[in-house]
């Protein structure tokens, strides 16, 4: 067995909360990050409207400049200064953009991300014939 499912109906949930949610973007390209003013957003950085999250702000999101028609991608954040384990996910993103992305936050020692791409397969614990 796989580490990772990395399986379809999990990138469908996903889906169905991005489609039931409008994008508020709080740091717009080019904009420097609230606190780390060396921090400057490669892509538009915001929330998730009426979803939750730990922060209470909403669903973190990077949107790229692409076509945001579904969650391509997640990050999953550990933060050793916060104690905190965050998740956002990324759209519209180009892979010059991912790769942009994936600079931005892991530049500080104090927290490092992971990416988790999309995957479609379909575990077998979900198919009854089997």
């Amino acid at each position: 067995m796989n580490q990772l499912e990395n399986n379809a109906f999990f990138w469908q949930k996903l889906d169905s909360i991005y489609f039931a949610s409008s994008i508020v973007i709080t740091q717009p390209q080019g904009t420097t990050h609230p606190t780390f003013k060396n921090l400057v957003y490669p892509v538009d950085y915001g929330y998730l409207n009426e979803t939750l999250s730990q922060d209470e702000l909403g669903i973190a999101i990077y949107k790229g400049k692409g076509s945001a028609y579904l969650v391509e991608a997640i990050l999953v954040a550990a933060d050793i200064l916060k104690k905190d384990i965050e998740v956002k996910l990324l759209v519209g993103c180009s892979q010059e953009e991912v790769d942009k992305i994936l600079r931005f936050v892991n530049q500080t020692e104090y927290q490092k991300t992971i990416i988790v791409r999309r995957g479609n397969e379909v575990p077998n614990w979900s198919n009854p014939d089997l």
